[in-house]
């Protein structure tokens, strides 16, 4: 069965949270959409949708909610799932990418035999904010040997400027809805 809720009435189905986790700021929280069968479903139907148009081999989704919609993803379209995972989670030898935040820095892993040479990663997340943990995860998906030219998110924070940053490196954003603020 098709999902038949828009992206707008997706987007209805988005709790905002203010004032968290600083005053000021508009949380978008997803539990309140993944916690609706058809709400999830559609995210994932429309999500896919973009993934299959754009030749995803895999899906690539980053810790922690990144794996929640890019692994129902990959099952959908039958192709493999790669976790870029926080440090030390992946009990092999990974490849990393060091990147900054705010305040301080971060990092990145992934196994790097779970992609092949040249094969199309399509990153999948919930949210694109300033754009920084999806820039890295490009950057060593690219590394691991991933082709990365396409980029999906539940949600878009425009003012942020995160979709705008990945297409300057060359990698199509599609989101399935935008809230404006922080």
């Amino acid at each position: 069965m098709t999902p038949h809720l828009s992206p707008e009435e997706l987007k209805g189905l988005v709790r905002t949270v203010p004032d968290f986790p600083h005053p000021g700021i508009q949380f978008r929280d997803i539990t309140t959409l993944i916690g609706h069968h058809q709400g999830m479903a559609a995210s994932v139907h429309h999500l896919a949708a973009a993934a299959r148009d754009a030749g995803a081999d895999k899906i690539a989704g980053m810790e922690a909610r990144g794996f929640i919609f890019g692994a129902a993803v990959a099952v959908q379209l039958g192709v493999g799932f790669v976790p870029v995972r926080k440090p030390g989670k992946l009990p092999i030898p990974t490849i990393g990418i060091d990147y900054a935040l705010e305040y301080g820095t971060d990092r990145l892993e992934v196994d790097p035999g779970a992609i092949g040479a040249g094969e199309n990663v399509v990153i999948v997340d919930d949210l694109i904010a300033t754009g920084g943990t999806a820039l890295a995860s490009a950057e060593l998906l690219r590394r691991a040997g991933a082709a990365v030219t396409h980029a999906l998110f539940v949600i878009d924070l425009p003012d942020l400027g995160g979709a705008d940053r990945l297409r300057q490196a060359g990698i199509a954003v599609t989101s399935l809805m935008a809230f404006e603020g922080e």
